[in-house]
């Protein structure tokens, strides 16, 4: 299952609460050091909201690794430092889902789905007001960035918030809100629990 929305949507916290287990995404960035990371356009900011500063190939191979295993290893990220501190891992036992959410999800949609690893995938949207207000909050909360860097990047996003859905669903993932995505969990759950096989669905 896979999950996105804008940055300050609420996917941590539904991933949460679902009670899954959850692959998270945004480990996946690219290091504060990588010579490819985007700019934000006409600025000297490192733009962390474009898919070019994320590795979608080894996004993909973890939960290729999850659906055949069952356990896969995953970087530790600190978004502070812009870089990886170490390795852990996933693993989702017996489970017949998991959740990979980030706000890259939608990004490699159509590769799960070609992979035959796709259960569903889902765009939480709030409102851009509303996932302006909790993102900063968040954000200056777990000191991510610096304050100017993160009001420069709140208000763009804001701005950009009705497009990012919009990329997002034509990508293939479904918009809804945090109570109808619980309920398609809970569907694509009940539909995927009596399957037997070596895979399971993302």
């Amino acid at each position: 299952m896979l999950l996105c929305g804008p940055s300050g949507s609420g996917k941590s916290l539904l991933a949460a609460r679902s009670g899954l287990p959850v692959l998270r995404l945004d480990d996946f960035y690219k290091e504060g050091d990588d010579p490819t990371l985007p700019l934000v356009a006409g600025s000297s900011d490192i733009d962390w909201d474009h898919p070019g500063s994320w590795d979608a190939d080894a996004a993909v191979a973890a939960i290729d690794r999850l659906c055949r295993t069952g356990r896969t290893p995953v970087p530790v990220y600190d978004i502070s430092l812009s870089a990886r501190t170490g390795e852990g891992s996933v693993d989702i036992d017996r489970a017949p889902l998991f959740i990979a959410e980030g706000i890259f999800a939608a990004e490699i949609v159509a590769r799960c789905a070609e992979l035959g690893l796709l259960a569903d995938a889902l765009c939480l949207s709030r409102g851009p007001f509303r996932t302006f207000r909790r993102r900063f909050s968040r954000d200056l909360r777990e000191g991510r960035k610096s304050v100017p860097f993160l009001l420069r990047r709140g208000w763009r996003l804001m701005r950009l918030e009705r497009s990012i859905v919009a990329h997002q669903t034509a990508l293939g993932a479904y918009a809804c809100d945090r109570d109808e995505a619980l309920a398609r969990l809970a569907a694509a759950e009940f539909a995927v629990r009596p399957r037997t096989g070596t895979g399971t669905p993302a």
